[in-house]
Parts: C-alpha cells; sequence; structure tokens
C-alpha cells in the first residue's frame, strides 16, 4: 500500500524540480522591467522617425509678400513629397516678412516628387533639386526603420521567450537605426542648399519645420535606447571581464 504513495510523492518532486529549472533559465522581474523600460525608451524613437519619414514638413519655403496682393504663395516638403500652397495675407502674421508658415489653412496641391516616379528633378519656385542626395536620404531612412523593426522583433523574442542573447543584436539594431537617421538629416540638408542655390533670381526664405525636429529627436532616443539594451547584457562593474567569461563558460 506504502509503494504508489511513494512513487507519486517521487514524480510531484520531479516536475517541481523541472518547472524550477525552467524558471531559472527564464528572466526575472527585475531584468524583465529593465529591457522593458529601455523597449520603451525606443519605442518612442521608432514612433517619431515614422511619423518624422511619414509627413512633409521637413523644410518649408516662403516667398516675399507682395505689395496690394490678397494672396502669397509658400511650399513644405519632406522626403517623398513636396506641397504648394496659397495663402491668404490676413492670415499671416503682420510682422512677416515672407509667406507662412505652412500650417496655416488655404489652397494645397501636394505631390510626389518626379525622381521617384519618372526619374526626372523637380523644380520647386524654379529651382531644381538634386535628385541623388533626396533618393539618398529616402532610401537610408527606409534603412533605418528596417533596422528599428529588427530590434522591436528581438526584444519582443527576449521578453516572450527570454531569449536574452538576442539584447545584444537589438541594441546594435537601435544604435544603428539612430545613426542612420541622423545621417538621412546630413543628406536632407545638403539637398536643401542644392535646391536653394540652382537659382538666386527668385528671393526666397527657407526654415526647417517640425519633422525635421522629430527625425533629430527619434535619433538622439534611438542611439539612448539602443545603449541602454547594451547596458543589460554588459557584466556588472563588479566583475572583471574575464571572471564574467570564465563563469559563462563553466555553466555552459
Amino acid at each position: 500500500m506504502m509503494w504508489p504513495n511513494f512513487f507519486m510523492q517521487e514524480e510531484d518532486q520531479r516536475f517541481s524540480g523541472r518547472g524550477r529549472g525552467q524558471r531559472g533559465k527564464g528572466l526575472s522581474d527585475a531584468q524583465e522591467g529593465k529591457i522593458k523600460l529601455a523597449f520603451f525608451v525606443s519605442l518612442v524613437g521608432v514612433t517619431l522617425c515614422v511619423l518624422a519619414v511619414g509627413t512633409e514638413f521637413w523644410v518649408e519655403v516662403n516667398t516675399y509678400k507682395q505689395n496690394n496682393s490678397m494672396t502669397c504663395e509658400a511650399a513644405h516638403f519632406g522626403l517623398w513629397k513636396f506641397c504648394y500652397k496659397k495663402l491668404w495675407i490676413g492670415d499671416v502674421d503682420a510682422y512677416r516678412a515672407t509667406c507662412g508658415p505652412a500650417e496655416l489653412p488655404g489652397d494645397s496641391n501636394c505631390s510626389y516628387f518626379k525622381f521617384f516616379t519618372t526619374g526626372e528633378n523637380a523644380y520647386i519656385f524654379q529651382r531644381v533639386t538634386h535628385k541623388d542626395m533626396n533618393i539618398t536620404a529616402a532610401v537610408l531612412s527606409l534603412l533605418s526603420i528596417t533596422l528599428m523593426v529588427m530590434g522591436s522583433i528581438c526584444i519582443t523574442m527576449v521578453l516572450s521567450k527570454g531569449v536574452e542573447f538576442l539584447l545584444k543584436p537589438a541594441s546594435f539594431f537601435f544604435i544603428l537605426s539612430g545613426v542612420f537617421v541622423m545621417i538621412t538629416m546630413i543628406v536632407f540638408r545638403q539637398a536643401v542648399i542644392w535646391l536653394m542655390a540652382s537659382n538666386q533670381n527668385v528671393h526666397l526664405e527657407y526654415e526647417y519645420s517640425w519633422s525635421l525636429a522629430c527625425a533629430a529627436a527619434a535619433g538622439v532616443i534611438l542611439v539612448f535606447g539602443g545603449i541602454c539594451c547594451l547596458f543589460l547584457v554588459l557584466p556588472p562593474l563588479s566583475k572583471k571581464p574575464w571572471e564574467y567569461c570564465m563563469k559563462k563558460g563553466s555553466s555552459s
């Protein structure tokens, strides 16, 4: 009569020990909380980058007000398309010598750049774009978004499956995506300088707008989020690197 109870107790101990072993391989509450916090920071950067890439308020180009005219013209563009806008002089602040800002209500006409469809340069107020620079900036932005997606997949696998070694590639993906966002801004700025210098016959003023500010914030936040993820996989400061590696080798 005692044998069945003995075998049942032995099976319970075996399964309980197996459960403790599986929990030991997972993430602790403290680790999971730190990873979620770093992931949240990175997601803020991802959101700002997608917002910047998807909007066309990187640069505003404004014409000067004309005497005895009820309207004035402005334009704004981003990585993919540009918009012409006709604004009412009464809506523009009196202290401004130029038309704008582009957020004011008015008649708008938006279209994608020709170099994405026909391969031709586009003209904005008799100024010609530098299609190679603009295409390079657009490709870099898409590459940065791809790296963000890959980093997010790695973090999701870490949180759902407990695969801690994916933290390191996730950190590199986020850091590289932030660097590519900053390079995109540099290339785009050079394209704007080329555009404004292509024709000086028509006097214009230009200013960078909120989409570019979102891209700048996204680049900084993504690099910071990637560094935070990288710190989570580095050995503690109390341990020497070779001791940490020896401990890893012996445990494996």
